[in-house]
């Protein structure tokens, strides 16, 4: 079913008064926090380039205006330190822990005991009998 987010804006806005957030997600203020500081300033991950992707493949923006937009901040520099309080004070922990957690080593998957010997061999076996095929790429 064809969407388009700005005629959706309009309508919800004029026939409901409802004012859109500024940013998908941002109706939360933990969401807000999570999406807009926390994805970006601690693994690199903006969620704005898949929405703003799949605005752009829907011609509803275009890749010029995408970059502009990721080039500002998604949070508000003004605001965050009254942000971080907030989440830290929700988590019932202190500002100092909570950004502990924010500069501490990361993870990765492999880092733990995992089963991915265990599927690799099974692919392997799964493809030498012709059941899986493998994905080139």
């Amino acid at each position: 079913m064809p969407f388009n987010k700005k005629l959706a804006i309009d309508i919800l806005s004029r026939e409901y008064d409802w004012t859109p957030y500024p940013q998908k997600h941002f109706e939360s203020r933990f969401t807000k926090f999570y999406e807009g500081y926390w994805m970006p300033t601690r693994f690199g991950y903006d969620t704005r380039r898949v929405q703003f992707s799949s605005l752009i493949v829907t011609k509803q923006m275009t890749r010029d205006e995408a970059i502009k937009e990721l080039n500002v901040l998604p949070y508000n520099q003004e605001t965050i330190k009254e942000d971080i309080q907030f989440i830290a004070n929700k988590l019932d922990i202190s500002v100092d822990e909570l950004m502990k957690y924010h500069t501490m080593e990361k993870k990765w998957w492999f880092d733990y005991n995992n089963e991915k010997k265990i599927f690799d061999l099974g692919a392997k076996i799964l493809q030498f009998f012709r059941i899986e095929f493998s994905i080139k790429r």
